[in-house]
């Protein structure tokens, strides 16, 4: 099925150059729906990456900067009746909105991508994106923030700061908060890469559990590491699982998503690369695969026996 004919990738070109007032009408107009699901999981895909630079996939370094493709792709997910909604920055919720893909979906906005990658400010990860004033206007349903953690680099000061206040102002709001902490460490050539040691995450887990005036609304975003049980121990608060970075394996992915759902208080999944573009590139397989995870409801009864 062709999510994104001509005749409608055209008039949203349109739109967006003759009518910008049809993206908050596009936006008011929404049905909306709560974050779980009926069976208490949510599964939701994330493409907030191309606002950090981060177009590339599996040796292709540019596929993801193709935004029809990529929109159709992520309309291809939405379909999926096991796919809860999409996290992504304003201007792919404004396009899907317009293309009316956000109907009794899930919408949760994303906050902060100004931490470009090998940027001399990769840290200091300030708010680029949508707003909680807002989130609160527009209708979403929650915001979405990036906090690495580098001890060694005073510019995470002011993106743990800025989460802080950001959780606080959503929590007043009665939006969801979810907060992706991650630990970084500093290579010796200066970059910056993620800390894979699970002692560094468990110790993110708590600081990130701990910032705003109210932890009522806020949600998790960790990975699925081998001590997942022990990361997810750390805090009372639920967490979903993030996909990462696509690898050549896909089948390991889902092994290790099954095994994060098992964990009490974590309630899905916010994945978005390993599934928009799979090796084999059956985006609907790959999504219909972890949404039977995240909802094992969904399995068709002659599959379980």
């Amino acid at each position: 099925m062709t999510f994104l004919p001509d005749e409608a990738w055209l008039e949203l070109l349109d739109i967006r150059a003759t009518d910008p007032t049809a993206i908050g009408a596009a936006l008011a107009a929404r049905t909306s729906r709560p974050l779980l699901a009926n069976d208490g999981a949510t599964f939701i895909i994330a493409i907030d990456h191309p606002a950090r630079g981060m177009v590339g996939v599996s040796g292709q370094p540019f596929v993801m900067a193709d935004r029809r493709d990529l929109l159709e792709r992520t309309m291809t997910a939405l379909a999926d009746p096991g796919v809860d909604g999409v996290m992504a920055t304003p201007d792919i919720l404004d396009d899907l909105a317009l293309l009316g893909a956000l109907d009794d979906k899930v919408a949760i906005g994303s906050i902060n991508r100004g931490g470009l990658m090998g940027s001399a400010w990769e840290l200091d990860d300030q708010l680029t994106g949508h707003t909680v004033r807002s989130i609160v206007d527009q209708g979403l349903d929650g915001a979405k923030m990036l906090l690495r953690i580098d001890l060694a680099d005073e510019r995470s000061r002011p993106t743990i700061e800025a989460c802080a206040r950001w959780i606080t102002e959503l929590a007043a709001a009665e939006k969801i908060a979810m907060l992706e902490p991650l630990p970084y460490t500093t290579s010796p050539a200066g970059d910056k890469y993620l800390d894979t040691d699970e002692d560094a995450l468990v110790k993110c887990v708590g600081i990130a559990s701990a910032l705003g005036a109210s932890s009522a609304y806020t949600w998790l975003k960790l990975p699925a590491t081998a001590q997942v049980e022990r990361v997810m121990a750390a805090t009372s608060l639920p967490g979903l699982i993030l996909g990462g970075t696509p690898g050549p394996d896909p089948e390991s992915a889902f092994d290790e998503w099954r095994r994060a759902m098992a964990v009490p208080n974590v309630r899905g999944l916010v994945v978005g690369r390993s599934l928009l573009y799979p090796p084999d590139g059956d985006v609907a397989a790959a999504v219909t695969i972890a949404a039977e995870i995240v909802h094992p409801h969904l399995i068709p009864e002659e599959e379980t026996q």
